[in-house]
């Protein structure tokens, strides 16, 4: 298969062997003649007041550069070295100082240089700041989607509505690629009929040009149309729609589902990936041992009665113990509900999902007992944080600078050194300890709530490397390559046992040319790692 660095190679080849020939200076030419087009940045004038610093010798009193600041007091070390130049500002950040002026004497022997302010004066300031861009919307013209089901009536029309935030300025031109058919539309909106599309949908390429020279960035979706195959009533028929679109105006996209390329299955997806409209429907009632062996070994529940105090050797519950803690059980493991919902929405996550994990994790126990290490109501560990940190680009540019400096926040994660980013890890590994030895339960409820963004933010992670590996080992979207419910069972394998066990298993499955499904895969699973798929099985049921 030739890879993109080897396509850049032949580009580079046949430039360098055809470049000569009179073809080639032709379109050198053509190159250098087209015009840019312009930029959307506009100029401000704007009044300040400039208080004016003098760098004086000491020995002659001669001015020898002038600094203007826009702030009261002396300039900076900084300032002074772009005003003033390297010479200059070597010579006054070396000058000692200058005991015969405290005195009131002469300054001729006193070598260097001074400060000295001269006052300060209204001036203008020319600013340079970017306008910003236009951009397409997508929905549909006739039709509004109502999940899970997202059903249309009639075939539906895709509307694209440029947006021009410019007051001046308007979109001229829509532009849309579907299936090799270009559509132009002259018009601030464009309306385009949809057609029946594969069952995995059908990519979509759109931009628009605007009066103010430009075109807009090209902007990619994903639509998928499917007759339902039953005669049109308002119980049933018509067309299944979806849209897959960072653009899309007709609803919420879920985030994974827009990282992988996949539709939720038709009719919306099973219970465990749901999110529903109310948060009592998250509720539940699992008779946890572990959690009740915590909550009897910090004071929570009184069970003296039971012998051996209602624990185990291991430090989960007893009969006994469970049936004393059953109520604060019960209340327990659905305090968390609110904020499972609240940041599923937020984020574009299954609310469901996030709720089974907490669950087969911790118990939702946020504090530190199992296993040394791993932390929280979702057990992060070291290679969880590496991985959310390294996944999750818009985490770790809101999450570096709380920890590190913003300059070495800068580069990158990649780019960090190896030092600096253990510093990182750990600090995100703690921030989801909940433990709190001054707290009446033993855990800082509270704080264990506010950590529910971590592991949702960590999830996400987990899709964009899942989503990584199996371009790698395909060359394919993987939307067309596995099914939405198996790209989130790949996600919680790769969130549980690592990317190691789940690339091998992966990447052998494929070899083989396997359907890539949940059960193919996870046969080629290592010893090591069987243990995930009783932990998949466990949050899916």
């Amino acid at each position: 298969m030739v890879t993109v660095k080897q396509v850049c190679r032949l580009v580079l080849y046949f430039f360098l062997v055809f470049g000569l020939t009179s073809g080639g200076n032709q379109f050198a030419l053509a190159q250098e003649e087209e015009e840019e087009p312009p930029r959307r940045q506009a100029s401000i004038v704007e009044t300040i007041n400039q208080y004016e610093w003098w760098l004086i010798r000491w020995t002659d009193n001669i001015t020898v550069c002038q600094v203007f600041v826009d702030h009261q007091g002396p300039p900076t070390a900084a300032e002074v070295f772009n005003e003033c130049g390297e010479n200059v500002y070597e010579q006054w950040t070396s000058t000692p100082p200058c005991s015969r002026a405290e005195q009131g004497r002469s300054t001729f022997s006193c070598s260097g240089l001074y400060l000295h302010e001269m006052g300060f004066r209204t001036g203008d300031r020319t600013v340079v700041v970017d306008l910003p861009p236009h951009s397409v919307t997508l929905t549909l013209s006739d039709c509004t989607l109502v999940p899970p089901e997202n059903r249309c009536p009639d075939p539906p029309s895709l509307l694209l509505t440029g947006v021009e935030p410019l007051p001046d300025e308007k979109i001229t031109t829509i532009y849309a690629i579907i299936e090799g058919d270009t559509y132009t539309c002259e018009a601030e909106v464009c309306e385009i009929p949809l057609q029946s599309t594969p069952f995995e949908g059908t990519p979509v390429e759109f931009w628009a040009e605007s009066s103010f020279g430009d075109t807009s960035e090209h902007f990619t979706a994903l639509v998928r149309v499917l007759e339902t195959g039953v005669p049109t009533t308002p119980a049933g028929g018509g067309w299944y729609v979806d849209v897959i679109s960072t653009q899309w105006q007709g609803g919420p996209v879920e985030t994974c589902a827009e990282i992988w390329g996949a539709f939720p299955p038709i009719g919306g997806p099973p219970l465990w990936l749901s999110s529903p409209s109310e948060v009592v429907i998250l509720a539940s009632d699992e008779p946890f041992q572990y959690l009740a062996g915590r909550l009897i070994a910090n004071g929570v529940v009184d069970a003296a009665d039971c012998p051996g105090n209602g624990l185990l050797s291991n430090g989960y519950a007893d009969a006994c113990g469970l049936s004393k803690a059953r109520p604060v059980v019960d209340s327990w493991q659905n305090q968390f509900d609110p904020t499972i919902l609240s940041v599923a929405d937020e984020i574009g996550l299954p609310a469901q999902l996030l709720k089974n994990l907490f669950a087969q994790e911790s118990q939702f126990w946020p504090g530190i007992f199992r296993v040394q290490r791993e932390y929280g109501l979702g057990q992060i560990t070291d290679m969880g944080a590496d991985t959310i940190l390294l996944w999750n680009e818009p985490f770790f540019k809101e999450f570096c600078p709380l920890v590190l400096e913003s300059s070495a926040c800068a580069q990158g994660y990649l780019h960090l050194d190896e030092g600096e980013r253990a510093i990182l890890r750990g600090a995100l590994a703690v921030q989801t300890n909940a433990d709190c030895s001054e707290c009446p339960t033993g855990v800082d409820m509270p704080y264990a709530d506010a950590t529910v963004r971590y592991y949702a933010e960590g999830l996400v992670a987990n899709c964009g490397q899942v989503g990584q590996t199996i371009f790698n080992a395909t060359q394919s979207r993987p939307g067309m390559i596995s099914t939405y419910e198996d790209l989130w069972r790949f996600t919680l394998a790769n969130y549980n046992a690592g990317p190691g066990c789940l690339a091998f298993a992966i990447f052998s499955s494929w070899s083989l040319r396997e359907t890539m499904n949940w059960e193919n895969v996870s046969s080629h699973l290592t010893p090591p790692c069987q243990g995930v798929i009783s932990y998949v099985d466990l949050i899916t049921k």
